[in-house]
């Protein structure tokens, strides 16, 4: 099985649920994040996913185009502007959508921004959860 989860930049959101979705789904799915543009992978997305024991540090930022000539069994988008603006992808693609906000966008101290980070991971912790529970490994969770 093979998951792509897509968002704007790949630099957030995408990342987490990659990290996330590897470590619920094991070796029972290939898991592939990109984004419609490439932003580089956040570092305060890397430090609360660090912070739950899920090392998301060496993943890059991609772009969905490196992933055209893959035949995705699952495509997530976890943004808006991503699920609008995504390209064209293989018809047997299930596609889900859930629009998670966007940490990077959060204003304040740097606690509150780290705060914010941390919400929307564990936001993204849950959806890919159940993800996995009902599409990869039924019954698992």
């Amino acid at each position: 099985m093979k998951i792509l989860v897509l968002c704007t930049g790949n630099s957030c959101r995408s990342q987490m649920a990659e990290g996330y979705l590897r470590l619920f789904a094991g070796d029972s799915a290939d898991i592939y994040s990109a984004g419609v543009e490439t932003h580089g992978v956040n570092p305060k997305a890397t430090a609360v996913m660090n912070e739950d024991g899920v090392d998301i540090s060496a993943h890059q930022s991609n772009s969905i185009n490196e992933y055209k000539n893959i035949d995705f069994d699952f495509v997530i988008t976890v943004c808006d502007n991503a699920k609008e603006r995504c390209p064209y992808l293989p018809a047997r693609a299930k596609k889900i959508h859930y629009n998670f906000p966007d940490p990077a966008k959060a204003v304040g101290t740097e606690e509150a921004v780290i705060e914010q980070f941390r919400l929307v991971r564990d936001m993204i912790k849950i959806y890919c959860r159940d993800f996995v529970s009902h599409y990869v490994r039924p019954g698992i969770g």
